[in-house]
């Protein structure tokens, strides 16, 4: 008999906290968000104010209507990072934003809206802008890429990659604007690789081999230019006495 109004006052209790949870929450969600309130983690260097310049938010904006998977579209994108988590959150309140950045194995250059624009690349052939980079291990990078877009990152990562699997020094990747590729080896010097993407694994495969077939010859001193633009029929060109 003592137990049953004991029962039912907890219950009672249950559902007035709950009642004022869900209000407290309704109320948090509709709270408008502000620049303070963008809680960044995992990161040391992408600031509030890029990620609101790199993103369609426009402060003060309601937390319920903040469009999460739209924003790590965009940064993802506008920051060229490696991946990206924003999270609504209540307590603390605001925008939690996780950040991963890419880590960079070249120096990069490309041209955009007629402007010169400095920055890395990492192994996937990804443009970094120098302002979003991870500069601490940069001063050991030997390698420089020019004329950098988006339609070329993959043949780079290829390339990138391709030298570090093989006896291939690589000091500078240069794309011109309709795409013709060309690349400078410490020791082959000028080498034409062309337009085609598909022949870029076995072109760096005979970089390579001619890497060791020259290696004790007087002629690789000698070497002006080579051209793999047809990978079955290479031409040495060398300066002549």
């Amino acid at each position: 008999m003592i137990e049953k109004p004991t029962i039912k006052k907890r219950r009672y209790f249950c559902l007035i906290l709950l009642l004022f949870s869900t209000s407290l929450i309704s109320i948090q969600t509709f709270k408008k968000v502000k620049l303070e309130n963008i809680i960044l983690s995992d990161n040391q260097i992408i600031t509030r104010e890029d990620i609101v310049e790199n993103s369609y938010l426009n402060f003060p904006e309601r937390l319920i209507f903040i469009k999460t998977k739209l924003m790590e579209k965009e940064l993802k994108k506008n920051l060229s990072l490696q991946n990206i988590s924003v999270n609504r959150q209540i307590i603390p309140f605001g925008l939690n934003i996780s950040i991963k950045t890419r880590k960079p194995v070249a120096y990069g250059e490309r041209l955009k809206d007629g402007k010169k624009i400095n920055g890395f690349v990492d192994k996937y052939g990804y443009f970094i802008n120098e302002k979003y980079s991870d500069k601490n291990n940069t001063k050991s990078l030997k390698i420089t890429v020019f004329g950098w877009q988006e339609k070329f990152r993959k043949r780079l990562s290829q390339i990138l990659n391709s030298s570090n699997i093989h006896d291939i020094e690589i000091i500078a990747i240069t794309f011109s604007k309709n795409g013709f590729l060309t690349v400078e080896e410490k020791e082959l010097k000028t080498i034409f690789l062309g337009f085609n993407p598909n022949l870029i694994e076995n072109q760096m495969l005979i970089i390579n081999n001619l890497k060791k077939q020259l290696k004790y010859q007087e002629v690789k001193d000698k070497i002006q230019n080579i051209d793999l633009t047809k990978p079955i029929n290479p031409k040495i060109k060398v300066f002549k006495p």
